[in-house]
C-alpha cells in the first residue's frame, strides 16, 4: 500500500515543528552557555571566599611549635603565690584552672596529640574580627551616660575575656596606648591572656566627687567620671566575673625636684613639713592618672561633626584597628589607644571644689624633650617648674594648687614631627625666626596644633571645680576652652621673662602674636626675633 504525499497543510506543519526543534536547539547551547558562565562565576566567588577565609583565620598552634611555657613571675620565679595575700599576681597553676573560651581555649585535639614539651594555643582559630547589633549571644550591659546613678549609667566594658565578650558595651581596649604592651605581653607568653587585675587595697586615697557634672552627659565626655571608684559601685559585677577595669587611679607621693630644692634654699619656698617637708624641698601631693575614655556622641558635638564622620576617620586614621567603630553604632563609647593624663594635686584634694578657696592651676601638656631633659628651645620645663611653685605657695597660703599634665607630646604631633620641625627651623635660610614658627610646623604635619583643647576641661569638672583664681598660662585656647565650658577664669599669670631659657624667645613672640596672653608686646617684625645656630654655644 502506497503512502499518498504530504500535502500543502502537512508540509507548513512539518516546517513548523522543524523550525520548533531548532530553536530548542539554540536554546538548550544558550542556556548550557550561561550555566557554563555561571559556573565559572560561582567558582571564582567560592575560590576568593576561600582565601579571604585563609586570610583572616589564623594557623592552628601544633605540637611542633616553639615551646615558651607562660612565667607567671618574670623576675622572681621563686615566688610562691597566695590567694588571700596582697599578692596581685596570679600563679600558673590559677591560670591551668582556669573556664575556657571560644577565643582563648586550645583546641582539644591538639591538646590530646601534643607531648608534655609542646605549650597550648593562646588563641583557636577562630577569628573574630568585628561583631554587629543584634548577633546571636551579644547582649551588651545597657550604658547610659551621664546618669546619676552608676548602677543605671552602668559599668564601661571593653574587655574580650569569656566572662566579658559577650557583655561587651565600648570599642577599644584598656591602656590606652599601652594595649599594644599587653597584646605583646600575650604573644610571648609573659602575660596570660585571661587575667584579671586583683584590685585589693587600690582604692583611691581620697575621695574625689560625685558631682553635679558627673550626671550631664555633655558635660564630661573624654572620660569615665566613676572609673576611679569601681571597686565599690560595681563590687556585685566584679564578684559576677565581669571584667570592669579602673580607668583613674589616684594615690599619694614625694616629690623631688632640684628647682623646688633650689626654690626653699633661696627663700622662695618655705618648709611647713606638710607641703614642703624638708630642706630638701620634697613636696607632699596627691597625684592621679587619668585613661581616655571617650562618649563618641559627646565628643562629636564638643568638636562639632556628626559621629558617623568621627567613627569613620578613626576607623580609617587608625589603619582600621577598630572595626566595631563602623559595625556598632550601637556602642557609644570608645577607648582610644592615646595618652591619658595625670594631676598633682598641692593641698587638700577636698578645696578643689570649694569656691571660698584659692585655686591656682596649671594645664601642661607633655614636652619630653624640656620637661625631662631639660632642652632650652622651649619654655615647658621653666613654665611646668613654675606652675608648681605657685601651686605650692597658694596651698601654703590656705588655698590649693593644681597641675594637669596632659601626654600630648609635641602639640599631639609626636616627637618625631618635632624634631624634624627643629631642623627645618635651624636649617631655614634666614634663620630660625619667630616670623616663620608655625609655618614650619605646618610645613611638616599640615597642621601647627593638633591639642584641640575642647575636651581638656572635662578632667576640672569631674574634681568639681567651679571657678580658678589664678592660671599658670599663657593659652588663648586653654582659656578659651576653660572658660567656654563654663568655669569662670580670674587671673591668668604668663611666664616671668626671667625664667624664659636661651632659645625660646622664638617661641613666645610667635605665641604672643598669634595671640597668646601676655604683659609685654611681641616685636612688629617677627623675623628680627632669631634662635640660635647648633653651633652656636655662647648663647
Amino acid at each position: 500500500m502506497s503512502v499518498p504525499p504530504p500535502n500543502d497543510e502537512t508540509k507548513a506543519l512539518l516546517g513548523q515543528l522543524l523550525g520548533l526543534v531548532s530553536q530548542l536547539q539554540t536554546s538548550q547551547a544558550e542556556l548550557t552557555k550561561q550555566v557554563s558562565e555561571y559556573q565559572k562565576r560561582t567558582n571564582r566567588a567560592l575560590d576568593s571566599l576561600q582565601q579571604r577565609v585563609a586570610e583572616v583565620v589564623l594557623p592552628i598552634v601544633t605540637a611542633e611549635s616553639p615551646t615558651r611555657p607562660y612565667r607567671t613571675f618574670a623576675y622572681d620565679k621563686d615566688r610562691e603565690h597566695n590567694e588571700d595575700s596582697d599578692d596581685v599576681e596570679s600563679s600558673t597553676e590559677s591560670f591551668k584552672k582556669r573556664s575556657a573560651s571560644p577565643l582563648h581555649s586550645p583546641n582539644p585535639k591538639i591538646v590530646a596529640s601534643s607531648n608534655n614539651s609542646a605549650q597550648q594555643p593562646i588563641y583557636t582559630s577562630r577569628v573574630v574580627l568585628t561583631t554587629y547589633p543584634g548577633q546571636a549571644g551579644i547582649t551588651p550591659i545597657p550604658l547610659i551616660w551621664g546618669h546619676s546613678n552608676p548602677h543605671t549609667r552602668g559599668p564601661i566594658v571593653a574587655s574580650r575575656i569569656p566572662s566579658s565578650m559577650k557583655l561587651r558595651n565600648a570599642v577599644g581596649a584598656h591602656g590606652g596606648a599601652y594595649s599594644i604592651y599587653r597584646a605583646l605581653a600575650i604573644a610571648i607568653r609573659e602575660l596570660d591572656a585571661a587575667h584579671t587585675p586583683n584590685l585589693h587595697n587600690t582604692e583611691p586615697v581620697c575621695k574625689i566627687g560625685p558631682f553635679p557634672s558627673w550626671n550631664d552627659p555633655e558635660c564630661i565626655v573624654s572620660l569615665d567620671p566613676w572609673g576611679h571608684v569601681i571597686m565599690d559601685v560595681y563590687k556585685d559585677e566584679l564578684a559576677k566575673g565581669i571584667d570592669i577595669r579602673p580607668t583613674i587611679a589616684i594615690t599619694k607621693a614625694h616629690m623631688k625636684l632640684l628647682e623646688v630644692e633650689e626654690a626653699v634654699r633661696k627663700g622662695r619656698l618655705v618648709v611647713d613639713g606638710k607641703i614642703v617637708v624638708n630642706d630638701l624641698g620634697d613636696l607632699m601631693v596627691t597625684k592621679g592618672a587619668v585613661e581616655p575614655v571617650w562618649f563618641l556622641p559627646g565628643i562629636a558635638k564638643r568638636f562639632q561633626v556628626d559621629e558617623t564622620t568621627l567613627r569613620r576617620a578613626l576607623f580609617e586614621d587608625t589603619g582600621g584597628m577598630y572595626p566595631e567603630l563602623i559595625t556598632r553604632p550601637d556602642l557609644k563609647v570608645f577607648l582610644p589607644p592615646i595618652g591619658g593624663l595625670s594631676i598633682y594635686i598641692m593641698g587638700p584634694p577636698e578645696y578643689l571644689s570649694d569656691p571660698s578657696k584659692v585655686l591656682t592651676l596649671r594645664v601642661h601638656d607633655e614636652c619630653n624633650g624640656s620637661d625631662v631633659f631639660g632642652s632650652d628651645i622651649c619654655t615647658c620645663r621653666p613654665y611646668l617648674i613654675y606652675g608648681i611653685e605657685e601651686a605650692v605657695k597658694t596651698a601654703q597660703n590656705g588655698g590649693v594648687g593644681l597641675i594637669v599634665y596632659f601626654r600630648k607630646e609635641g602639640r599631639a604631633l609626636g616627637e618625631v614631627t618635632k624634631y624634624l620641625v627643629y631642623n627645618a627651623r635651624k636649617r631655614a635660610e634666614g634663620g630660625d625666626t619667630a616670623k616663620n614658627y608655625f609655618l614650619r610646623t605646618e610645613n611638616i604635619a599640615g597642621v601647627k596644633d593638633m591639642r584641640f583643647q575642647a575636651t581638656m576641661p572635662d578632667v576640672l569638672h569631674w574634681l568639681g571645680i567651679k571657678k580658678i583664681d589664678r592660671m599658670i598660662s599663657m593659652s588663648n585656647m586653654k582659656y578659651d576652652a576653660i572658660v567656654g565650658s563654663g568655669i569662670p577664669i580670674l587671673e591668668r599669670v604668663p611666664i616671668p621673662a626671667d625664667m624664659l631659657p636661651p632659645d625660646s624667645q622664638v617661641e613666645i613672640d610667635a605665641k604672643i602674636a598669634s595671640g597668646y596672653f601676655s604683659h609685654s608686646a611681641a616685636p612688629a617684625d617677627l623675623s628680627t626675633t632669631k634662635g640660635r645656630t647648633w653651633d652656636d654655644i655662647n648663647h
